[in-house]
């Protein structure tokens, strides 16, 4: 089958692809060795044939698993199974993911004992989209009054001067963007299953708004044709190795977030900011030698300080593949056809396993896999199944 969007035989072919990988294999690799019929919830340090590496559990994942089975039951069918599991991840993060102060835990164990607690939010944003898709699916107030609260705290201590310990000591302070990336995308999720609803004071759409518009403020350097992930707090570039490192994958990542949301408004403004961010971040993270996306580059060509810099990881070509796909659908620019040929056939090529499913997470430069794990504390069913469904539907629609 040659990738190809702009024919729409080839197009046909791609939803076919993308369903029948989310719904013959990756979603029933994680139904059958990752929900713990136990305890509750997700457990996702999964070994290549799905065999348990780790039973603690990513407090991340109850929420991702969560959304991601709630998702497939309001958008492709009603399945009892994937609500199921939907609601045993829910449960698990109403008993056991909270402290007592009201702070999400990062992990615990396969009971739900804490283990540890991180300075950022990212649990509270991902429980938020489970609570919401679950009250879409089931209709349950609790679980939609969850997602308020819980979105609440997450931009409390994202946005709130001095909610937050500073993750640096005030010598060289920072700004980072995935509070807004993240804000942003946690909005949309409670906007696409409450409805624009206020939190804290703005309705989803208008947190949506300033996310973007602090993004285009202080992130993105047209200078450089560059998204930041951190800059200074007056939107400057830090000349050190910390403030110079480029994620081509979480910058494209980004721009369909972008694009996604002026497709909703039907602002080409909007469209366009996206669709530049995935050029100038597809320009600096394409490997030319090998193919695929470099995880870390530098803003002014520097050696990055990372190790891993130069390895494929399996999320941000994920991303690609669902912006490249987006910027298609609405520019029409052939250029952004072939980009998301080259991402498809290099990831599709190099990361599933075709003998026990699912895909692998991390390959060498050269795409030959670094490690077999199916799962980590930050791999599971959440990215790939994303991307899958997503694609599946773009390409089933009509452009």
């Amino acid at each position: 089958m040659k990738t190809d969007l702009t024919n729409p035989a080839s197009r046909a072919d791609l939803a076919t692809l993308y369903r029948s990988t989310l719904l013959d294999d990756v979603i029933p690799f994680w139904l059958r060795h990752g929900l713990d019929r136990e305890h509750g919830g997700m457990l996702t340090a999964l070994d290549r044939d799905g065999s348990l590496l780790d039973s603690d559990k990513s407090v991340w994942f109850q929420g991702r698993a969560g959304w991601m089975f709630g998702s497939l039951f309001n958008t492709v069918e009603q399945r009892p199974e994937w609500l199921e599991a939907s609601r045993s991840c829910v449960e698990f993060l109403r008993t056991h993911c909270f402290s007592p102060e009201g702070k999400m835990w990062f992990t615990v164990t396969r009971d739900g004992r804490p283990l540890r607690m991180r300075r950022y939010v990212f649990s509270e944003a991902f429980a938020t989209i489970a609570f919401a898709a679950y009250a879409k699916a089931t209709g349950e107030s609790r679980a939609a009054d969850e997602a308020v609260r819980t979105f609440a705290t997450y931009l409390r201590y994202s946005f709130e001067p001095g909610a937050m310990l500073p993750k640096f000591e005030p010598t060289r302070p920072t700004m980072g963007i995935g509070s807004h990336m993240i804000g942003m995308v946690t909005a949309q999720e409670i906007r696409a299953n409450l409805g624009d609803i206020t939190v804290s004071g703005k309705t989803c759409s208008d947190w949506i708004s300033s996310s973007i518009a602090e993004i285009e403020r202080d992130f993105l350097k047209p200078e450089y044709q560059a998204l930041m992930e951190v800059v200074a707090p007056n939107g400057s570039v830090i000349d050190h190795i910390d403030g110079r490192t480029l994620n081509p994958g979480h910058a494209i990542e980004c721009a369909w977030f972008i694009m996604h949301e002026g497709r909703r408004r039907k602002d080409q403004r909007l469209i366009a900011l996206g669709a530049k961010i995935l050029d100038w971040m597809w320009a600096r993270g394409w490997d030319n030698e090998h193919g695929g996306l470099l995880y870390f580059t530098d803003v002014f060509g520097k050696p990055v300080q990372e190790y891993w810099h130069d390895m494929k990881f399996w999320w941000p070509h994920c991303e690609a593949i669902i912006a490249t796909l987006l910027a298609w659908k609405l520019t029409g620019e052939p250029r952004y056809a072939a980009m998301h040929a080259q991402v498809h056939d290099w990831s599709f090529a190099h990361f599933p396993d075709r003998e026990h499913g699912e895909w692998y997470g991390y390959l060498h430069r050269d795409g030959t896999v670094s490690q077999r794990a199916k799962g980590n504390m930050f791999k599971g069913p959440f990215h790939l199944p994303r991307m899958l469904l997503f694609c599946s539907e773009e390409c089933s629609v009509k452009s």
